[in-house]
This record gives structure tokens, C-alpha cells and sequence, in this order.
């Protein structure tokens, strides 16, 4: 709130202001561990191994899911429930959190993303109100979670007489 009060109606982010979205940084993380924009990766087994009595030869593709890890309670309490809190300090354990992948793998183009997301969530949110199309719409659990009717949003540009960002 503080970058929004902080700027006129046309001015545009600068990189100051980007670097001070640290909460917002942690409400985007906290939606990207609950719905993650990748839903795993293959890997192909390089030597043989055994997970939990089970043998996994070499030449086998596997599957891992981001939802093993972003949901697993050992790593992040109360896993359903969303609290960007989880993201402040140090945030997650290394390897638990993994939107963009990790290690050698990561997405080249993390910064970037982060860079979008916040640029996109500041104008969303200081340039229009919110308004569900369909108030009481129902959710389908599938591979992930979807609206049954996409969650259509209704954007309507702020007021003076309502603007929150000067009251």
C-alpha cells in the first residue's frame, strides 16, 4: 500500500519500488505453492534404487509431483490452509518450494516471472475492484483444482469516491 499511496494515477513502478513488494512477493509464492503454474517433471532413473522396498530400475521415467513437496505438512504446516507468512525470513527449506524447479534445472527465466507478477498484481489491484461473476460458483478438484465456470472476474476501474488508496 505504501508504493501505491506513494504514486499518481498514471506513474508507473520504478525498480525501488519493485524491490520493497516483499509481501507481495510472499502473497504470490503462497498462491504459486497452493496451485503451482507446473504441475511436475520426468526424470529418467540414471542407476537403480530402492524407495521405500520398492526397486526402481535405471531406464524407468518417473513422475514427480510439485504437490508432494509444496502441500507436505512436515515442510509446511496446515498445507491447505493459505499464509504467506510461510515466505518471510528465510522461507521455505531449500527444495521444498519449487514453482520455477530447482538446482541445475531452474527456470531461467524466475526473475523475469517474479518481475511480471509483481508489475501485474500492483495494476490489478490499485487500478480496479474485484467483483465475482458468479458469487457462490462451485470448485472441481481434478488434477488441480478448477472453477467450474473459470472463476470469471467483473474489472471496474476505481472511483475517486471509492478509491481505498485515499480514504
Amino acid at each position: 500500500m505504501e508504493i501505491a499511496r506513494s504514486k499518481g494515477p498514471k506513474d508507473l513502478l520504478n525498480w525501488d519500488d519493485i524491490k520493497k513488494m516483499k509481501y507481495s512477493w510472499n502473497v504470490a509464492c503462497e498462491s504459486m505453492r497452493l496451485l503451482s503454474p507446473a504441475q511436475g517433471a520426468f526424470r529418467e532413473v540414471i542407476h537403480d534404487f530402492t524407495y521405500k522396498g520398492f526397486t526402481i530400475p535405471k531406464g524407468w521415467k518417473t513422475f514427480w509431483t510439485v504437490h508432494s513437496t509444496h502441500k507436505n505438512p512436515k515442510y509446511f504446516p496446515d498445507p491447505e490452509k493459505f499464509d504467506p507468512s510461510r515466505f518471510e525470513g528465510n522461507g521455505p527449506a531449500p527444495y521444498t518450494f519449487v514453482p520455477f524447479g530447482g538446482g541445475p534445472r531452474m527456470c531461467a527465466g524466475r526473475e523475469y516471472a517474479r518481475l511480471q507478477i509483481l508489475v501485474y498484481m500492483h495494476n490489478v489491484v490499485t487500478r480496479f475492484k474485484w467483483e465475482k461473476a458468479i458469487p457462490d460458483e462451485k470448485i472441481t478438484y481434478q488434477l488441480s483444482s478448477i472453477p467450474v465456470h473459470g472463476l470469471p472476474v467483473i474489472l471496474k476501474p476505481h472511483t475517486s469516491s471509492d478509491n481505498y488508496l485515499y480514504n
